[in-house]
């Protein structure tokens, strides 16, 4: 399976402001951030990854009626 990595990460501005202004340093922060719209993104991706499965299907189904 192939990964794809931005050559920038992505990070939650309000989720790092949040554990800011709770007093988390900046390092620890910006990983938090980091690793929770990683989390998100792989989510999305197994989600359109079960969408184009389930239209597969749907459309094999749908072929096997009319054909």
């Amino acid at each position: 399976m192939k990964r794809y990595n931005s050559p920038m990460p992505m990070m939650l501005s309000k989720t790092y402001d949040a554990f800011k202004e709770a007093g988390v340093p900046d390092r620890k922060a910006r990983e938090a951030a980091e690793e929770i719209a990683g989390f998100w993104r792989r989510r999305i991706c197994l989600e359109a990854m079960l969408l184009l499965i389930v239209f597969g299907v749907l459309g094999m189904v749908v072929a096997s009626f009319l054909g």
